[in-house]
């Protein structure tokens, strides 16, 4: 029985560790030569209502190359001057 239960609290404790590990990739920060810019992935699922498609377009969502002319452009700027979100230099940009 002690056998099983510490099997037990390694497992738990793996699966919890993978959960962190998860969360932890859910802030991207993408540096830039006027100050990185770090992007929260779950704040925005948020602002979309849980839907991928307006980052991610249809079918299965997998990463974006974000350059500088996307993310002052459609990937980015573009969306936040729509929705109100952050379009001055220093709001997204941090030194």
């Amino acid at each position: 029985m002690k056998k099983f239960v510490v099997i037990a609290l390694v497992v738990l404790f793996a699966a919890a560790t993978g959960i962190a590990a998860q969360k932890a990739q859910d802030i991207y920060t993408y540096e830039a030569r006027n100050g990185n810019v770090t992007f929260d992935h779950v704040k925005h699922i948020e602002y979309e209502d849980g839907t991928c498609v307006a980052c991610h377009g249809e079918g299965e969502p997998g990463a974006i190359a974000i350059d500088r002319d996307s993310a002052h452009g459609a990937s980015c700027k573009d969306c936040h001057d729509q929705k109100g979100g952050p379009t001055r230099c220093g709001e997204c940009h941090i030194r």
